[in-house]
């Protein structure tokens, strides 16, 4: 009985462990970080080919301060609601770390406090991210890697500033033409060996 009563109260104690450091929730945060990215609304991006700049700066409007716990800046690439239908393994959570909203990194940078002016960063799309329609949000990290702040490219219901990227076929356009050239080849090779096996028969039937 008072092993069992032990378990009970180490489980309580890591749930609550987690509670206070682990399970950040996204509505907590405040949205301090302006933040815009080059792609317009509605257009198309190809990835391994297309760049994304991406700015970023302290919201001007906030009390002094407000950025004090600041250490890191991360941007990440989010899909939009509509890539996330039907897909739970993209389903948003508010816990953070449960959310699958936005799983592709495109970079973390020190913050810097003395600098308020906008930071940017390009970013070459890597060829490995999925086909969908995306927005970029950043985090403001603690010391601690905590999430303490965000900013994002659409508003609080994701439905503006959305792009879409498209993955590519993994297949360069020169290699279909020679695929094709191979075939050709191969069925002229076929008819002619053909023409001239046929001819040799005639021949012999002759003799």
């Amino acid at each position: 009985m008072a092993a069992n009563r032990l378990v009970v109260a180490s489980l309580f104690l890591c749930c609550l462990a987690g509670t206070c450091y682990g399970d950040i929730l996204f509505s907590s945060l405040k949205r301090t970080l302006d933040v815009t990215a080059s792609p317009k609304q509605g257009q198309v991006l190809k990835a391994g080919i297309d760049n994304i700049t991406v700015t970023w700066a302290l919201n001007k409007t906030l009390p002094a301060g407000t950025d004090s716990s600041y250490k890191t800046i991360k941007l990440k690439l989010c899909y939009a609601p509509i890539s996330q239908q039907d897909r739970a393994w993209r389903k948003t959570e508010d816990h953070l770390a449960r959310d699958k909203t936005c799983q592709h990194k495109i970079v973390a940078k020190p913050y810097d406090a003395s600098n308020k002016t906008m930071h940017s960063f390009q970013w070459l799309i890597e060829r490995d991210v999925p086909e969908a329609t995306y927005f970029v949000r950043a985090y403001a990290l603690d010391s601690n890697e905590a999430e303490v702040g965000y900013g994002q490219t659409t508003d609080a219901h994701k439905t503006t500033n959305l792009f879409e990227i498209h993955a590519i076929s993994g297949r360069h356009a020169s290699l279909d033409i020679c695929s094709i050239c191979f075939s050709a080849f191969s069925v002229v090779s076929l008819f002619f060996f053909f023409y001239i096996e046929k001819r040799k028969g005639k021949t012999s039937s002759q003799k």
